[in-house]
């Protein structure tokens, strides 16, 4: 077992500025929330290992800046991703449509991802139940159309957060193909050179 670990995944989150991308990850690698809001610029990353099923998958999480002009390079980090998470706040829907401009960030998965990378939708911020505007049943049945798993968190009161990565691991897990190539990319990691899974 290279380095402690069965798999190597890497992920990656995106959405638009603001929506708490930055918070679920701190939160979920560290249990960890900071009310201060910085937008990150370009891409940050941390990682976390979990169990699963008896395996144990170290999991790469990219976190990607959500303004226009950072997408060039944020762009780079699709490929190669196994799974992506798509991140809009549950509280905006008029102006600033970070849960319309989940189509858009689909856009940009059909134009750098490969095939085959798995995808999540996520709501953040339900623990702002008064300013909430995007019903869980009509993000739910925009997900089901799409056969996107989706779930609702909050970064800040950390509920749903270990079952939203959680569940994007498990989704990568059940496909062969993709529980291949991790299963190398930990082997790549570990030696220095490919070994065949």
């Amino acid at each position: 077992m290279p380095e402690g670990y069965d798999y190597l995944f890497k992920l990656l989150l995106i959405g638009d500025s603001g929506v708490g991308k930055s918070c679920l990850l701190l939160r979920f690698a560290e249990d960890a929330f900071t009310d201060s809001y910085l937008s990150t610029i370009g891409v940050d990353f941390k990682i976390r290992t979990i169990e699963l099923d008896g395996k144990t998958v170290k999991l790469q999480i990219w976190d990607t800046a959500g303004q226009e002009r950072f997408r060039t390079i944020a762009a780079a980090y699709y490929r190669g991703a196994h799974g992506i998470i798509m991140v809009y706040d549950v509280t905006e829907m008029g102006k600033s449509q970070t849960f319309t401009n989940v189509k858009g960030w689909l856009q940009e998965i059909e134009k750098y991802a490969s095939e085959t990378v798995k995808k999540l939708i996520i709501g953040n911020k339900s623990d702002l139940v008064e300013r909430k505007v995007v019903e869980y049943s009509l993000a739910k049945e925009f997900a089901d159309s799409l056969s996107i798993p989706f779930i609702e968190t909050s970064a800040k009161n950390s509920t749903n957060v270990e079952e939203a990565f959680t569940l994007m691991a498990k989704t990568i897990r059940d496909d062969r193909g993709l529980i291949a190539a991790a299963a190398a990319a930990a082997a790549i990691v570990a030696t220095g050179k490919f070994a065949s899974t």
